[in-house]
């Protein structure tokens, strides 16, 4: 940006717009310099900061939890540990009520994982909008966001994930041929509703993954442009009047949001389980 005071417009797209990196239109790579030209890019681009902080982020949710493990005590448990056991048997107890007690090694670990990792992603909303964006400029970086659940290709990159794992298991469930039948004779078991079962049950199949990620990335997107908009029209000294209660209440919906992605994962893979019912 340059050194004059941008108008709210310019603001407000300078703190939306993510660190590309792609392809542009003349053949060559390079960084994005503005969103109109992130969007010539096309698909050909990767968003640095989303990848930065989700990984970041994630080798953090990681060192936590394997630290932890490392100074386990049978004895009174410190702060530390009371925290890690209160979230596993959080996730243990949800598991237990939706899936119940049928074998999976994967659900559990991957429960947990995705109730901490987004949730520490979601955390990131209440930093000050300007302070790590204005901190990078002066190593050159002009855009750099770090809420990666304000990004969509963050949240549906994990929406995807878990949808791979509802057909895997739906398949493993119900076999291959048991799979395809079952999306041209659920829910009606006729002939001549099978083009219509086929057409519902297709499009419950993909609505799953878009839903699943685009409400995560919705309301953490829509928080993000609250803060935005109060530094953005409010001076400096009066911020806090608005950012102060508006960062409480934003404390209930990350973690809300952090269990409802967790709680979808659960209840998707559910489904797919008992897919064989039908």
């Amino acid at each position: 940006m340059s050194g004059e005071t941008p108008t709210t417009a310019e603001y407000i797209q300078h703190h939306i717009t993510n660190l590309t990196y792609g392809r542009h239109p003349d053949g060559t790579w390079g960084f994005a310099h503005s969103l109109a030209e992130e969007l010539e890019m096309g698909m050909w681009t990767v968003h640095v900061d989303t990848m930065f902080w989700s990984i970041s982020l994630g080798m953090v949710f990681c060192g936590l939890f394997f630290w932890g493990t490392k100074n386990l005590t049978s004895g009174v448990p410190g702060s530390f540990q009371n925290i890690l056991e209160t979230a596993v048997e959080f996730v243990d107890n949800n598991v237990k009520q939706v899936f119940g007690t049928r074998p999976n090694v994967i659900i559990g670990p991957l429960s947990l994982t995705i109730l901490v990792w987004v949730f520490l992603m979601n955390l990131m909303d209440l930093i000050p909008v300007d302070f790590i964006p204005e901190a990078v400029k002066y190593v050159g970086i002009e855009h750099f966001k770090v809420v990666a659940t304000t990004d969509p290709n963050a949240t549906l990159g994990m929406s995807i994930g878990v949808f791979f794992l509802v057909v895997f298991y739906s398949i493993k469930i119900s076999g291959p041929i048991g799979f395809v039948t079952g999306k041209f004779t659920h829910p009606i078991a006729h002939p001549i509703a099978y083009p219509l079962n086929f057409v519902l049950e297709m499009v419950d199949l993909i609505a799953k993954p878009l839903s699943h990620g685009l409400r995560l990335f919705g309301n953490m997107y829509a928080g993000e442009m609250i803060f935005i908009l109060i530094a953005a029209l409010l001076p400096f000294y009066a911020q806090w009047a608005l950012t102060l209660p508006w960062a409480i209440f934003h404390i209930l919906i990350i973690s809300l949001q952090a269990f409802v992605f967790m709680i979808l994962t659960i209840v998707y893979l559910t489904q797919a389980h008992d897919a064989g019912d039908h």
